[in-house]
């Protein structure tokens, strides 16, 4: 038995050893062609660079395409120039620059490829390609770059740039390389494994002379090239233009929003930018150029900027008053001017007058009834408890939220509560006196455009909103988010306070706004500023039943809320809704941008 074992032992023994002799064999007599390529060729792993996926607005309008650019690669080992001149020369670099990529190629290998130069244009790249077969161990690759034929939509959409030691770090993946592209904010950022694509790859053989010899091994081992996918976004281009052309000169920003779907039409921020300058070999240069500008044009104000929402914030108050029984449609009281600065007039006020007119002192009042509904004998305690009460509604509205807006970066703005001034003052130790400011939306309350502008959704839609949405689609598939956020107030209720809006647009702060087919409900804010002129706002939307727009404007150190905010608002309605401007007088008005009057100043 142990015999057999042996045999058994012995025959494997003699089959691996076979097999390794055959191999050997193999090797030495039938693959000498390969022996051949090692001794006489270098076998290079090029990279093929996708096409970065285009950006298209809601009607399949481009925004964001490619355009062709060609990097360089310098092997140091194979690397020979005739004459130095020629390369500086078909580069436009010094001799010290040469040296500088030389000396750091031949730090990192000097048998494999370093970037030498980045982004060469294709018109350029048509002058000089005849001179490349003189600079051995030179390579060249195809790489796209953004272009933007509409320099539009820049704060969005970010950028896209050569990838740092920081981000290699992070990449887990081991996908980028150095030299690679890589969205850094914005859609770009947001959506970067999609639009960047996958690499393709392919072995490529070369002489000694640094000449091509051909594929290795006829292809076979090479790797297709993935490009990226396609995105469609809720914007409306054309509306998105116009709006930045009326935002132009100005600091500020304005958000749109189709109500029945949360869908961003128009998001911009002024200043802005020609997002052409972030894209290519002067992305550097540029972008601390534009860090430097103190107007701070890459800022985006639309999600980031927060203000007081200033009188807008009357239309909440409203609701809140109206939900907890504390005000109603029939009630008439008289306001005199003694609780608070006001320009409302004296004189008895239901709660539809008081929006329309804008009583702060109205305000004031029925602010301290909502804090203070002796819940507790304790009159700081019962303030405590009024407060937080209010900052929860408060926050129904979205405020105080990001709204799951993920695209970019985006501000949460602040809703105070109990904590806060507990912290502040002390526990027990503040009371609706200290407060008082957050009646009329001023004090420590701070919101962002992009919330404004979904308030403004929340009304047009009598009570609930869709988290706002920048993507509609990826290569085809719907990416729209239709989930309802709901608040918690009576549906009659916001009937009430949009028919105030009504007539704020009618006969109110915001008539300059009026347009009779448009039928605009809004609210203006004078936002008070201690820095400078006071800054105006506006919430509206349009029509008033079936709306299709909800808007937010801030346009900082502008004034009344009734000029600036509400007339850029009203022509951004009227050229969604219409697609052409019938009110040239007021186009003119805010293009002109005075809006400061002799008496303001």
């Amino acid at each position: 038995m142990s015999g057999d074992k042996s045999l058994i032992f012995k025959f494997i023994l003699l089959v691996i050893f076979s097999l390794l002799s055959y191999r050997l064999f193999y090797i030495q007599i039938y693959e000498d062609k390969y022996h051949e390529l090692s001794e006489n060729n270098t076998v290079h792993l090029e990279s093929i660079h996708p096409s970065r996926g285009i950006i298209l607005d809601r009607y399949d309008s481009i925004i964001v395409e490619n355009k062709p650019t060609y990097d360089f690669y310098i092997i140091p080992k194979q690397f020979w120039v005739e004459d130095t001149s020629e390369i500086l020369n078909s580069f436009s670099i010094s001799k010290t620059e040469l040296e500088s990529s030389l000396k750091k190629a031949r730090n990192y290998s000097i048998y494999r490829p370093s970037v030498f130069y980045s982004n060469m244009s294709h018109s350029r790249f048509a002058k000089i390609q005849s001179k490349l077969y003189d600079f051995k161990g030179v390579f060249h690759s195809p790489k796209s770059v953004r272009f933007y034929n509409k320099p539009i939509l820049s704060h969005m959409l970010g950028y896209v740039a050569e990838i740092g030691p920081t981000e290699l770090n992070e990449d887990t993946t081991n996908y980028y390389s150095l030299g690679d592209l890589v969205g850094l904010s914005g859609v770009e950022k947001a959506f970067e494994k999609p639009l960047r694509g996958t690499k393709g790859y392919k072995l490529k053989l070369y002489d000694v002379n640094g000449m091509s010899a051909g594929s290795f091994n006829d292809g076979l081992d090479d790797v297709l090239v993935s490009n990226g996918k396609n995105i469609k976004l809720t914007i409306d281009a054309s509306l998105q233009l116009y709006v930045e052309k009326l935002l132009y000169g100005k600091v500020g920003s304005v958000v749109a929003i189709e109500p029945s779907s949360g869908n961003i039409l128009a998001m911009a921020s002024s200043p802005s930018y020609d997002p052409n300058t972030l894209s290519g070999k002067d992305f550097s240069r540029n972008y601390i150029e534009l860090q430097k500008d103190t107007l701070k044009p890459i800022y985006n104000r639309a999600l980031m900027a927060t203000y007081p929402p200033g009188s807008m914030f009357k239309l909440i108050q409203s609701l809140i008053g109206l939900e907890k029984n504390l005000v109603n449609y029939e009630d008439n009281i008289y306001i005199d001017l003694n609780s608070i600065g006001d320009l409302a007039p004296e004189g008895f006020y239901d709660l539809e007058k008081a929006i329309v007119k804008s009583s702060n002192n109205y305000f004031f009042k029925l602010f301290r009834k909502i804090i203070n509904q002796k819940k507790d004998l304790n009159t700081y305690v019962d303030s405590s408890i009024g407060l937080e009460d209010w900052s929860n509604y408060v926050k129904m509205f979205g405020l105080g939220s990001k709204l799951n807006f993920n695209v970019s970066s985006a501000n949460k703005g602040f809703v105070p509560s109990s904590s806060y001034y507990n912290t502040y003052y002390g526990k027990n130790r503040w009371k609706f006196s200290n407060i008082y400011s957050l009646s009329i939306g001023q004090g420590e309350l701070l919101v962002t455009p992009l919330q404004m502008a979904n308030f403004a959704a929340i009304m047009a839609n009598r009570g609930y909103y869709i988290d706002p949405n920048l993507v509609l689609e990826i290569d085809g598939e719907k990416k729209a988010n239709y989930k309802l956020n709901y608040v918690d107030i009576d549906y009659d209720h916001f009937n009430y306070v949009v028919d105030a809006m009504e007539e704020v647009v009618i006969s109110g702060s915001a008539r300059r706004a009026y347009m009779k087919e448009l039928e605009i409900c809004g609210k203006t804010s004078t936002v008070q500023n201690p820095h400078g002129y006071d800054h105006s706002g506006f919430i509206g939307f349009a029509p008033k039943n079936n709306p299709k727009i909800a808007i937010a404007a801030y346009i900082e150190n502008s004034g009344w809320g009734g000029r600036a905010a509400a007339s850029i608002a009203s022509l951004t309605a009227e050229k969604y809704l219409f697609n052409k401007i019938k009110r040239s007088w007021l186009e003119q008005y805010v293009l002109k941008g005075e809006f400061i009057d002799e008496e303001d100043k």
